[in-house]
């Protein structure tokens, strides 16, 4: 992972959206030098593929990678992610969203919600790696190695998509999760790009469980999914990983959403090199002054969100570098690389989110020039 020298190195979470379908774009290959040429067009210095090898998916993609899972049709309750305290309270504004198709940008994101129940049935193995060296080998074949990265997920984020009629334990289904990701994981890091392990369902599950188990209980969840995760990287230097965490990535309240107090710690135990997470939308961008009294370690970097999925306004440059300033601040100019929230792909229309990619850009060179002037 690159360390800013006399610069605020720029990034973004994955998921960048797909061209419009009037420019014609079919061939991936094409759409992909597109992404990644677009990205260097603005001045970003660590850039990817824009998860288009994925079909724009981070959980359906792994789907066809493991064997040991049924696909059967989706069971009579309302699947997990559906639930929650924020949809109890705000039970009005989640009807008329989800008619209106506006929780997400595209309507397609909430059909692709709509997946099949996969319940393992047998042991779980990868077996995605003619898929995985497809991708690989087209982002290489459009970004050095130095300058990119590619999106994974995690275990606690793929176990809520699937139930288990096979392991004698929850703690033995989620490692088995998490050693067939340990090919995928060792393979990307192998390949000389960047890994990025995508954790947005582990925060987000506390309101849909967490709340009601309560704190200590819920954190000891998460913790024992970390070590699931720490154990599937362990043949992976650290410098080669970076580690996002959100709150989901919906246009709704997330006024239940947990705080960064009490999550951060269990973020920080990931062994990665630099940690993602929102710090641009209205809930949780006060949640800087955290780092006013938690250490970062050392050897580690932040990667903060400070422009936002949440809002199709677009963030003027002097306010993200007002947020890039803040963090620098606490941790260190040379240990911050200003990011976005969450992947802009299916969450604002394609020109807010390069126009968002741009007012980062352009906020990160303001900071630099105040923070080596």
């Amino acid at each position: 992972m690159q360390r800013s020298t006399h610069k605020i190195l720029t990034t973004h979470v994955g998921s960048l959206p797909f061209p419009m379908s009037e420019a014609g774009e079919s061939d991936l290959s094409a759409q992909v030098a597109a992404v990644t040429q677009k990205q260097r067009a603005l001045g970003l210095d660590l850039i990817n593929e824009g998860e288009y090898t994925k079909g724009g998916d981070w959980l359906s993609y792994v789907e066809p990678r493991f064997s040991g899972f049924d696909a059967r049709p989706p069971a009579g309750a309302k699947p997990i992610i559906l639930t929650g305290k924020d949809r109890e309270e705000f039970a009005d504004f989640y009807a008329y969203a989800t008619q209106k198709g506006t929780l997400f940008y595209s309507p397609g994101e909430q059909i692709k919600r709509a997946r099949p129940n996969w319940v393992c049935v047998g042991p779980i193995a990868y077996t995605g790696a003619a898929a995985l060296a497809h991708e690989i080998a087209t982002l290489r074949a459009h970004a050095k190695p130095e300058e990119s990265f590619l999106t994974t997920t995690s275990p606690a984020s793929l176990e809520p998509y699937r139930q288990n009629e096979f392991y004698n334990s929850e703690e033995e289904f989620v490692y088995a999760i998490a050693e067939a990701m340990r090919v995928e994981y060792e393979a990307v890091a192998n390949s000389g790009v960047l890994l990025q392990v995508d954790d947005a369902w582990l925060p987000a599950l506390w309101d849909r469980i967490g709340i009601g188990m309560g704190l200590e209980a819920f954190r000891k969840r998460c913790i024992m999914r970390v070590e699931a995760l720490n154990h599937a990287l362990r043949n992976i230097p650290e410098e080669r990983i970076r580690y996002h965490l959100c709150w989901g990535s919906w246009h709704g309240p997330h006024v239940t959403d947990i705080a960064m107090r009490d999550i951060v710690d269990v973020m920080l135990a990931v062994n990665a090199h630099a940690y993602s997470f929102e710090a641009g939308n209205v809930r949780h961008e006060h949640e800087w002054k955290v780092w006013q009294d938690v250490k970062l370690p050392d050897d580690k970097v932040i990667l903060p969100g400070v422009v936002s999925h949440a809002t199709n306004v677009v963030e003027h440059p002097e306010l993200v570098a007002e947020r890039i300033l803040r963090f620098a601040d606490l941790v260190g100019r040379e240990r911050v690389i200003a990011s976005t929230d969450c992947g802009l792909g299916g969450r604002v229309h394609s020109d807010i989110a390069w126009a968002k990619l741009d007012a980062l850009a352009q906020g990160a060179a303001l900071a630099t020039r105040q923070l080596w002037r």
